[in-house]
């Protein structure tokens, strides 16, 4: 049964980048995996070992780009990991598997960022939050980011007990002090590998308060996703989409921002559940 979840939930379609170290925007940067290779094991289980969990593809150790060992903090995770590496077929896919790419950033912390800098580059994100930059014109696109957007801001400014707003001047928002040193209190009770995860849904959403949304489960996936692409939506419904590239692209956003959430969450789960190899 799990197996099946995590399956449902980890895979997506993606567009495939190109083979190299860095991905992302402004500061929220990691791993960009290799786009495909030939499908190498046969099997896939998980172990404990001194540092964590590790990931076994037949007789063989996982490592990371930095030929570390791959070790995650929880056995949770690593099922949720193995599932990725046991659901490639003859070709394993690597731009699909985005849980394992975040244990790398993880992992190997290729541009050598501390806990401050991940909190601050968070943080950073209100000054351009997606929910903030409000339109005038069209007067049906202003209503619909009041409508959509106002809620999810209303929702943050009470659970955070701060004071957060919206403009329509290319300035943005004057976001107080006070704001940021509460979002900044709130990240530094994550720990490392989670703020790897919260930057990196971040980065998908272009938004924090969308982010921070979806992972305190007040708002779903594919909510999170259509609040993100609320005025690429609305263009959409008034002239209609390019066949098969926007769902492309609605479909990839899914994944990732799914992937991300449940990164956050599984990378300090602290429960254990029953060794098992990952196959029927």
């Amino acid at each position: 049964m799990w197996r099946g979840r995590c399956r449902r939930l980890l895979l997506g379609c993606a567009p495939r980048p190109a083979p190299g170290v860095l991905k992302g925007t402004g500061r929220g940067r990691g791993y960009a995996p290799p786009t495909e290779r030939k499908r190498f094991y046969q099997n896939v289980s998980i172990s404990q070992g001194e540092g964590g969990f590790e990931i076994n593809l037949d007789h063989r150790k996982l490592k990371t780009p930095q030929a570390k060992l791959f070790t995650v903090p929880s056995e949770a995770l690593a099922i949720a990991v193995a599932t990725e590496w046991d659901s490639q077929k003859d070709t394993i896919k690597f731009y699909t598997m985005h849980l394992t790419t975040l244990c790398n950033t993880a992992l190997d912390n290729p541009t050598q960022r501390s806990k401050g800098q991940l909190i601050r580059a968070a943080v950073k994100f209100l000054e351009t939050d997606t929910v903030c930059y409000r339109v005038e014109e069209p007067a049906a696109l202003a209503e619909l980011q009041r409508n959509e957007w106002d809620p999810i801001v209303a929702w943050a400014e009470k659970r955070y007990n701060v004071a957060i707003g919206s403009s329509t001047s290319i300035m943005g928002p004057n976001i107080p002090a006070s704001t940021r040193d509460t979002f900044s209190s709130h990240l530094a009770s994550y720990n490392m590998w989670a703020l790897q995860g919260i930057e990196y849904v971040i980065t998908q959403l272009k938004s924090l308060i969308l982010s921070m949304g979806l992972i305190d489960r007040h708002i779903t996936v594919e909510k999170a996703v259509l609040l993100s692409r609320l005025e690429e939506e609305y263009q959409i419904q008034r002239w209609g989409k390019v066949e098969w590239a926007h769902d492309y692209d609605l479909c990839e956003l899914r994944a990732r921002a799914a992937a991300g959430t449940l990164f956050v969450h599984l990378c300090s789960e602290s429960s254990t559940v029953k060794h098992k190899l990952l196959q029927d």
